[in-house]
């Protein structure tokens, strides 16, 4: 018993975990569990928007204020309500030589386009410019400062007092840490000029810079009325954008086809795994089978990532998926490809076990960084699509290595004795042949 037992816990081990996370699995697919698996637009439909983000008029930072914008899209999108948004920047194809800038938006469950664009708004372009006074009038040319609505914190609405403005409704803007630095020097550098406040690329207040500026505060007064001036702060504490974008895309899905390739994507990955596991099975009998419930158990701390992290599962991360499993079973079978040569030199079961294990490492663990080193180019340089792919099919040769170096192992030395001769050793053969 004492010689059983060391062999048998590790086994016993990898068992109770796997049924742990098969619970954590199959108990969090409720609609409102923190943990159901996150679609994406592909699958549970919805809608993508598409808006090409002109950073011409970005002197210093352009990848700075293209995360800005990002972030303020994301965070207006989410105070509409939109469920499990996805915003992300990527480069479009190029135009004059020069690949655009892109802000992919995808709403999931939101099928109406017209819905979806009014969630997002028309979110105003704040900008801070010098500008020269021609005959009471602005000229043609403003001269960029760099402090854009990027740097905004949060505006309120506040009404003037004193003689001839009491009452007059106004907007004071309150700038980040970085907006509150950038504007003190602009205001101390350039006292005496005029500073043109614009929205949308129209000026909306000139007013003169009289002094040093400090604290990370400025107004805006203009000949709003009250209506104007509370949308006006409502739109700025939404996000007031720090370069223009411009939607030049729109793609909807709809749920029952987003239902269908979900549908097609699962009984595909069970077919695939279903025809893996019966020819493991039947080509290499006993190992084969504790391969294949090796396999269960990757499919299952698979599932468990993809609901913890979580990943955002898409048509191409169901393929990735699929195409983990082979490489899963691509390991396999250097193992038993090597163990049976040590069966066929006399070698008792246990050891030939533990040399074929030794002998198909090498192999096994270039062939896996190969992929893995593949999968993060294609998440690194690829669109969404292939990074969905990427992510899934990355993850999936991670935990491949460890269910195929470390639980198959465990399993096999758990069940096979030392002592496995005549006809017993047929079921550590293989292929159609009844020899061992």
């Amino acid at each position: 018993m004492k010689s059983v037992l060391p062999r048998i816990l590790p086994a016993l081990f990898v068992l109770l975990v796997a049924g742990l996370l098969a619970w954590f699995v199959f108990s969090t697919n409720a609609p409102e569990s923190k943990y159901k698996v996150k679609l994406g637009l592909d699958l549970a439909g919805g809608t993508e928007l598409v808006y090409r983000a002109d950073i011409s008029g970005v002197t210093t930072d352009p990848q700075g204020a293209l995360n800005s914008l990002r972030d303020i899209i994301d965070r207006r999108v989410n105070l509409f309500g939109v469920a499990e948004p996805i915003v992300q920047l990527e480069k479009g194809s190029a135009v004059a030589g020069n690949p655009e800038d892109r802000l992919i938006v995808e709403l999931p469950g939101v099928t109406d386009v017209e819905a979806a664009v009014a969630a997002i708004g028309a979110t105003p372009v704040l900008e801070f410019k010098l500008a020269n006074m021609e005959a009471g009038t602005t000229s043609e040319e403003f001269i960029a400062t760099g402090l854009t609505g990027r740097y905004l914190k949060s505006a309120e609405l506040i009404f003037a007092q004193g003689a001839g403005a009491a009452g007059e409704p106004t907007v004071l803007l309150n700038f980040d840490e970085e907006g509150a630095q950038l504007f003190e020097q602009i205001t101390t550098e350039h006292t005496g000029e005029f500073l043109a406040i614009l929205l949308d690329g129209e000026p909306i207040s000139v007013p003169v810079i009289r002094e040093p500026i400090a604290g990370g505060t400025a107004t805006i007064s203009g000949q709003f009325t009250p209506t104007e001036a509370r949308d006006l702060v409502q739109n700025l504490n939404f996000g007031a954008l720090p370069v223009p974008i411009e939607l030049i895309s729109s793609n909807s899905v709809g749920p029952t086809l987003g239902g269908e390739a979900f549908d097609a994507g699962v009984i595909a990955a069970m077919i695939g795994f279903a025809f893996v596991a019966l020819f493991m099975t039947l080509w290499y009998r006993l190992p084969g089978l504790v391969a294949s419930i090796a396999l269960v158990i990757y499919v299952i701390v698979n599932l468990a990532i993809i609901k913890f992290i979580p990943v955002t599962l898409t048509a191409s991360g169901i393929a990735g998926l699929i195409l983990s499993i082979g490489m899963a079973v691509d390991a396999n079978v250097l193992i038993f490809e090597r163990m049976k040569e040590e069966l066929k030199d006399g070698k008792a079961v246990r050891e030939a076990l533990t040399i074929g294990f030794g002998r198909a490492w090498p192999a096994i663990r270039d062939g896996h960084l190969t992929m893995i080193i593949s999968s993060i180019i294609l998440f690194w340089l690829g669109t969404s699509i292939v990074q969905g792919f990427a992510l899934v099919f990355g993850f999936g040769v991670i935990v491949s290595l460890i269910t195929a170096v470390s639980v198959t192992r465990v399993f096999l030395k758990a069940i096979l004795p030392e002592d496995m001769k005549g006809s017993s050793r047929t079921l550590l053969g293989s292929g159609f042949t009844l020899k061992p």
